[in-house]
């Protein structure tokens, strides 16, 4: 039986921006080209469709009935899974690309919607593209929660830093933190001289008492959501690690879903972009800062919970009550964690390396513990 492979690049136009991709959609049409198996077959453009389920199902459909079998494959991007799981559940396998791992070739200038489709198609049937880890809609509704409450901090956090500001402008600067319980009691105490200034304060108050209750609401609402998902045993398993709380925990496995997908704790590690890019030909070997590859968000959260690890390993009570109902395997690791990092964090500290070195060096291994519990906790079957 002959086989093609139907390849699809996202939805719309592309664009490249010097050596990284940035992709931008239309949200209208789809691109779509063929690929015969065979190191020989054919390669062709099909042409556009409209970015329907209708057109998508005529698509498939059509292409099926001359007997082939069908694989399909198309970039990641802001339009979602909602394709890959419509050609799923009717009985195709689809894949979807991680943009930044398609390999490209340095003099090419050119970026049309067609010469990308046929480039996808030659390259999946050549068997070079990487996929993506494509979550469950449950699995998406609690990622969604979760960036919700990291976009509500980031506007709670701006709205601090105005407060603190405006503090700072009427002569009021306190010798402490940049943020304490103290500041709203102190910025009403302020007399203002003017009415700009008045409205001013009033609507500082206002953003930041609405950014901490917006986030408050969606932590509530993260933890209600726990009890239907999947990897909840996970996000369980991952508290019994010094700064990884609930709404931490649950970040990072939103974030990364199926932690176990990942061969070994380097894998995961370079997944994070915890790991010292490198430049070294011959006995030259010259390493610099972490390469920041992979999840933002994720990486972001471990090296939170590795500042922790600056003070001496100890169970205190908020980890002793999330360490409760853990089996022992899994405390005994958060606890080699603990020995081994807030050891390291020291050694680090004595040899003058700063602070935000030590701290990536810590999350780097503290991702390693990560992928030790995950491995050790089976998510629930739906």
């Amino acid at each position: 039986m002959d086989q093609r492979r139907a390849s699809r690049i996202g939805d719309g136009s592309w664009s490249s921006v010097s050596s990284t991709s940035a992709w931008t959609f239309t949200k209208t049409t789809i691109a779509v080209a063929l690929a015969e198996a065979g190191k020989r077959g054919e390669l062709r453009e099909y042409g556009k469709i409209a970015n329907t389920p209708a057109a998508l199902r005529t698509l498939w459909a059509k292409l099926a009935s001359h007997g082939w079998r069908l694989r399909f494959c198309y970039e990641a991007g802001p339009c979602g899974y909602g394709i890959q799981r419509q050609l799923s559940e009717a009985g195709h396998e689809c894949v979807v690309v991680a943009p930044s791992l398609i390999p490209r070739k340095p003099g090419d200038r050119v970026k049309t919607d067609r010469r990308d489709a046929i480039n996808l198609a030659k390259l999946h049937r050549a068997g070079e593209l990487s996929s993506v880890w494509v979550p469950d809609p449950a699995h998406e509704a609690i990622r969604d929660l979760v960036r919700a409450r990291l976009a509500a901090v980031r506007v709670l956090r701006q709205a601090r830093q105005q407060l603190s500001g405006f503090l700072l402008r009427h002569g009021r600067h306190y010798n402490r933190p940049a943020w304490t319980p103290d500041a709203p009691a102190l910025a009403r105490r302020i007399v203002v001289r003017t009415r700009s200034a008045l409205h001013r304060a009033g609507r500082l108050h206002r953003g930041r008492r609405g950014g901490d209750a917006r986030r408050d609401r969606l932590e509530a609402h993260i933890e209600a959501a726990l009890p239907d998902w999947s990897l909840t045993p996970v996000v369980k398993a991952l508290q019994a690690l010094r700064g990884l709380a609930l709404v931490a925990a649950a970040t990072l496995v939103a974030e990364l879903g199926d932690i176990t997908r990942f061969a070994n704790p380097r894998q995961f590690m370079a997944y994070l972009g915890l790991v010292p890019s490198e430049h070294s030909s011959g006995s030259t070997r010259r390493q610099g800062g972490i390469t920041k590859a992979g999840n933002g968000a994720a990486r972001r959260m471990l090296i939170e919970a590795a500042w922790s690890y600056r003070f001496p390993a100890r169970i205190g009570r908020d980890l002793l009550l999330r360490q409760e109902k853990l089996s022992k395997p899994i405390r005994d690791i958060a606890w080699k964690a603990q020995e081994r990092l807030c050891r390291r964090y020291r050694k680090l500290a004595h040899a003058g390396k700063l602070k935000t070195v030590i701290t990536a060096a810590i999350a780097r291994e503290l991702s390693g513990f990560v992928w030790a519990i995950a491995k050790q906790t089976r998510p629930e079957t739906a």
